[in-house]
């Protein structure tokens, strides 16, 4: 099958919670997080967003046509998108006004650092590429989450930022995760658990592996290393790896390294700079596995749109 994709030209470079805010008319609350009503502040323009933040998008009815990272997402009625650091999602402002219902909760890493919120985000993992579907919430869980994050408003209007303030902040957000990641379990077919765990650590494997840099040193990623830090044999790991996805576990490294590069090269980076950085020795071996996957070459990615396979 062939999905036409256009390119995306205009993205706002959201590096702060309060970037995202004044480009809806919000005010800025606090330096470190930001709560948006939709029902106050619309009607707003749609953007294609490069995040810096993580973030909780809660919408009666979401926008058609939004895209997480290189894939369209499919986004249910009464529900929630989330976003994190280092994400591009949203989409292109067409120039048509948006009335959306809602809330946006952003925040910045900075305010859960050396906090035992830090560590738990690796455990949400609803904020991966990797869930392609929106969280669906039930009526209760819509007034409930509604009323925790205006809760959480209230705490940041009438209060001054300070050590004790913060450690309510990160009492209200712990609490919105652990109704977000429930909701996640929830959707998640009891027989496909075992099978998503994999595929799960897989992907938080190439995750840290990139995010530690070690492409810059090691290269990239094998599948007899990801099968070992796994606790796997190779072949066991690719027979559960081609039953999952119908692909091989190669196949697999290559996609997320695919999907790394789109976001590189949407973002300014030329060819040999994304090569680099993504652990390739020489761009033309880049260019080349780049052309296999996408179908046209880098160059052409950036420059004309592409088209997908």
């Amino acid at each position: 099958m062939v999905i036409f994709v256009a390119m995306m030209k205009k993205i706002l470079k959201v590096d702060h919670p309060n970037v995202y805010a004044e480009h809806v008319g919000a005010p800025a609350l606090h330096p470190l997080l930001s709560v948006i009503s939709f029902d106050e502040v619309s009607p707003v323009r749609n953007s294609l967003n490069n995040y810096g933040v993580y973030g909780l998008f809660i919408q009666r009815e979401f926008p058609k046509n939004l895209s997480y990272g290189t894939r369209p997402l499919q986004v249910s009625d009464a529900s929630i998108v989330a976003v994190a650091p280092g994400q591009l999602g949203g989409g292109e402002d067409d120039g048509q006004p948006l009335m959306l219902s809602g809330w946006a909760v952003l925040w910045s890493p900075e305010l859960m650092h050396n906090t035992d919120l830090e560590p738990l985000m690796q455990q949400y993992h609803f904020f991966s590429y990797f869930a392609t579907e929106s969280l669906r919430m039930l009526p209760a869980e819509w007034q409930t989450i509604s009323l925790l994050i205006s809760q959480l408003r209230h705490e940041l209007q009438a209060n001054n930022d300070s050590p004790a303030l913060r450690r309510v902040l990160l009492a209200y957000l712990r609490l919105i995760l652990e109704y977000c990641n429930r909701i996640y379990l929830r959707q998640l077919p009891d027989e496909d658990k075992d099978t998503a765990d994999v595929l799960k650590q897989f992907h938080a494997l190439l995750d840290q592996y990139f995010r530690e840099g070690r492409q810059l040193h090691e290269g990239l990623p094998t599948v007899a290393f990801c099968a070992s830090e796994l606790a796997y044999s190779p072949h066991y790991f690719g027979d559960l790896v081609r039953k999952a996805t119908g692909s091989t576990a190669i196949n697999h490294i290559h996609s997320y390294v695919i999907n790394q590069a789109k976001n590189l090269l949407m973002n300014g980076h030329n060819i040999s700079e994304t090569a680099r950085q993504l652990g390739f020795d020489y761009p033309h071996h880049f260019t080349r596995l780049f052309k296999n996957y996408v179908g046209i070459t880098p160059s052409e990615y950036r420059g004309n749109g592409f088209r997908a396979k």
